[in-house]
């Protein structure tokens, strides 16, 4: 038996590293489309509703890349999925800031999200599996924390680039990555766990229906309400929050420097949130972060002030990212190797839709006149009721070992 070709594991910090700049590149895509979104607005004439569709069809090709690419990464390994959602994302990224008109940047965009969509779950299963139980979900919050750092890049290049250069250069400056998946081919191994059980052989509509078999309903049942409530709420809100600061009468640079100023706050809501996930359990940090988040989004949509707008604004960032965080960690844990990927991707393509329903939302209420502060409300509603079905439904999986 030849061993020529087998690579050695990398050390959890390697496997962090590459798999944490793939995430922060990713982020950085994202982020910069909030930036974007308001940038258009003023040089196309967007209406509200065109400028929902901007965010809402990012979250479409997610939900599809999600699904697709989470049940083919149980098929053919997570290797090759995270390296092909890699490329797309990044090569229609550079694509989409040739856009002349609304109709090609939305088709870009929707490949843009399709590569996102399937690079995150995919990668959050890899590193999962590749790391001891008393320490994985500490290692994936620190990876989330990459996304952190993305969107913090993204402000600072849609602060300093966008007003001088346009938002062509920016777009262009996030397709950087494609360079970085060339290196990624050489360096990174697949999974261990998916090696050693490869050679099973399931279809691809096995998997999908063994995550609603009777031991997993519950468990799929639970992460899909969340999935959907976190995104939802998520990409409402993020993806319109320099929008949000112009409507509350700053300029466009101003609001670009006080987002940049709250997604700093990202930063020590992953740090807590991987320092207290092997302590006190993903559960307790899930709900506590939901819940930080809730009434975050509460008091700033009902904000008037500068100081408070920046305040919640910051704690907004703390909380809700910190929920994302133990939310990847939670989500791969729930199923078994052979379909650890698939249900970790439907629950994050189900997640999507309420990120297509989220920025449509935005976009259909400020059309109409409503406030600001009752948009939010719905966002905090819709946070609590995703707090309600992790404290009924979910099961703490604290250093339990992967099946």
């Amino acid at each position: 038996m030849t061993t020529k070709n087998v690579q050695k594991p990398l050390s959890k910090n390697k496997l962090l590293g590459i798999a944490g700049l793939a995430w922060m590149f990713d982020a950085m895509d994202v982020g910069i489309l909030s930036f974007v979104i308001a940038a258009l607005a003023v040089e196309w004439n967007l209406t509200p509703g065109e400028m929902g569709w901007i965010g809402s069809i990012n979250s479409i090709g997610m939900a599809v890349g999600a699904l697709v690419f989470g049940v083919f990464a149980d098929k053919v390994g997570r290797k090759k999925i995270f390296m092909l959602t890699l490329l797309m994302f990044s090569i229609a990224s550079g694509l989409s800031a040739l856009a002349t008109g609304l109709v090609v940047f939305l088709i870009f965009r929707f490949f843009v999200g399709m590569g996102l969509g399937g690079e995150l779950p995919v990668a959050s299963t890899l590193v999962s599996e590749s790391v001891e139980a008393k320490e994985r979900g500490r290692v994936v919050v620190l990876l989330e924390s990459f996304w952190a750092a993305g969107w913090i890049v993204s402000a600072l290049i849609a602060y300093f680039i966008i007003p001088d250069y346009g938002w062509r250069i920016a777009l262009l400056i996030t397709a950087l990555p494609a360079f970085y998946a060339i290196y990624l081919r050489i360096k990174l191994p697949d999974s261990p766990q998916y090696t050693a059980k490869k050679t099973e052989s399931r279809s691809i509509m096995q998997n999908m229906q063994e995550v609603w078999s009777r031991k997993y309903a519950k468990r799929t049942l639970m992460l899909w309400i969340v999935w959907f409530m976190v995104v939802f709420s998520y990409y409402g809100m993020f993806l319109w929050l320099p929008s949000v600061m112009v409507m509350k009468g700053f300029t466009l640079i101003k609001s670009f420097e006080y987002v940049l100023i709250m997604t700093l706050a990202q930063l020590p809501g992953y740090f807590s949130a991987a320092w207290l996930i092997e302590k006190a359990g993903r559960k307790f940090v899930l709900v506590t972060y939901l819940l930080g988040t809730a009434a975050s989004a509460f008091v700033f949509g009902a904000a008037e002030t500068t100081a408070l707008l920046i305040i919640s604004g910051m704690f907004l960032s703390f909380f809700n990212l910190g929920a994302w965080g133990a939310l990847y960690a939670y989500s791969p844990e729930q199923y078994p190797t052979v379909i650890r990927a698939t249900g970790s991707g439907m629950a994050a393509s189900v997640g999507r839709i309420g990120g297509i329903l989220g920025p449509l939302l935005v976009g259909s209420l400020v059309a109409a006149g409503y406030e600001i502060g009752y948009i939010f409300g719905i966002f905090c509603g819709a946070i609590v009721i995703g707090v309600l079905s992790v404290l009924f439904l979910g099961t703490e999986t604290k250093q339990t070992e992967l099946e």
